[in-house]
């Protein structure tokens, strides 16, 4: 008896080690989410291609400007600015140092601005006061996210004198002339606003680096906080965002209470689905100053009406960049909104994953793109921005 247990106690051990080899030699199974390595459900990479073709394709066909001994690119609202706050971001997040060639290009190109301001071509011919205005705030927007990016200390001559052409051009009620082109929405008659905005995240991202040697700087800053105090509740929720991401960079720009209540708005205007409509925010005037408001071309206002990634993308990156505990419901149906919304897109030859936005001036998608297919983009390349800056990890 006793030789018929020792022999059975052989059998079980030698099964048991033989089902251990092969557990350890075979394939390991599933592991409990909980255990996996966390990965985003959006792709980075193709954000980040998407931007950078994008703004390949603006140094290619922008309009062209003369300065100095050479041309430069237009800047722009819809593709210049959204790239040089977000290119940065996404590049750290892959664990790149080094600026892209179309983030030293876009430098190089402002840079070159910057040391010719008083012979180069304007923005816009014949709006040379409206050139001079917004030129000067979108010069010190760019280098100051490269500074205060990239930490190289040559840039600071040349944001001072980008930082002195600012001051120099404020207007007396603290704004400055922007161009207004009766195009939604950014560069119409109530663009000023957002262009006294985009100056204060400007200021406040270089401070530390450069005052301006020059201007009144003091009491430049202190203009520009009382002109957007001063006209915030005339402002549509477009402009108030904009005046709510300025408060994030520039202190005391609004006040806790209107940035609380901003908030509770943005949230009542939040689609079922957990996004947002850009035309929703309005309204908009395309510089008409009189009813019936309406723009040039006949957009698709139905499409218009949906969710999409400007909107989406850009306020859930000012809901987070200001941290409110009211917003936390808001964000979080809005970055899954966002997870879920990076859509293939084909354009001529192009394809990129990225997100959609429409214009509010023209159906672009049905012929209003005045027979060039990449005009169809412009919204998009905000909303690419913004909602890659929305749904990265935070800082």
């Amino acid at each position: 008896m006793k030789r018929c247990w020792s022999i059975l106690v052989l059998l079980f051990s030698a099964v048991w080690l033989s089902s251990a080899i092969a557990a350890s030699s075979g394939p390991v199974p599933p592991q409990p989410s909980s255990m996996q390595n966390k990965q985003t459900v959006w792709d980075q990479q193709a954000a980040a291609k998407y931007l950078d073709d994008r703004m390949d394709l603006w140094f290619e066909k922008a309009t062209k400007l003369r300065t100095g001994g050479g041309t430069t690119s237009c800047a722009s609202c819809h593709n210049t600015v959204p790239y040089a706050l977000a290119r940065p971001a996404l590049r750290k997040a892959a664990g790149m140092s080094q600026p892209t060639s179309q983030e030293a290009k876009l430098l190089d190109e402002t840079l070159r601005r910057v040391n010719t301001y008083a012979s180069h071509e304007p923005l816009s011919k014949g709006k040379d006061g409206q050139s001079r205005g917004s030129e000067a705030v979108l010069n010190v927007l760019i280098l100051a996210n490269a500074v205060a990016e990239q930490n190289r200390s040559e840039l600071y001559t040349p944001i001072n004198r980008a930082l002195d052409e600012l001051w120099a051009a404020q207007r007396a009620d603290g704004a400055w002339d922007w161009l207004d082109k009766g195009m939604e929405p950014y560069e119409t008659s109530d663009s000023v606003y957002y262009g006294v905005a985009l100056a204060a995240i400007a200021v406040g991202t270089a401070h530390g680096y450069g005052n301006g040697t020059d201007g009144d700087v003091w009491g430049g800053v202190g203009r520009l906080r009382s002109y957007l105090k001063a006209h915030y509740a005339q402002q549509n929720l477009y402009n108030r965002t904009w005046a709510l991401l300025a408060s994030t960079r520039l202190p005391s720009v609004l006040s806790r209470e209107q940035t609380v209540a901003l908030a509770a708005e943005l949230e009542k205007m939040q689609n079922a689905d957990g996004g947002w409509s850009l035309y929703r925010l309005g309204p908009w005037t395309w510089s008409k100053p009189n009813p019936p408001y309406g723009p040039e071309g006949k957009p698709d206002v139905a499409l218009l009406s949906e969710s999409d990634g400007y909107a989406t993308g850009f306020i859930a990156y000012v809901l987070r960049q200001e941290e409110l505990p009211v917003a936390d419901s808001s964000l979080k149906r809005a970055r899954a909104w966002l997870e879920a919304n990076q859509q293939e897109c084909q354009i001529g030859q192009s394809h990129w994953k990225c997100w959609r936005t429409y214009s509010l001036n023209y159906d672009r998608e049905h012929g209003g793109d005045h027979g060039e297919p990449w005009r169809r983009m412009f919204m998009s390349d905000g909303a690419t921005a913004f909602a890659a800056l929305a749904l990265l990890p935070a800082d």
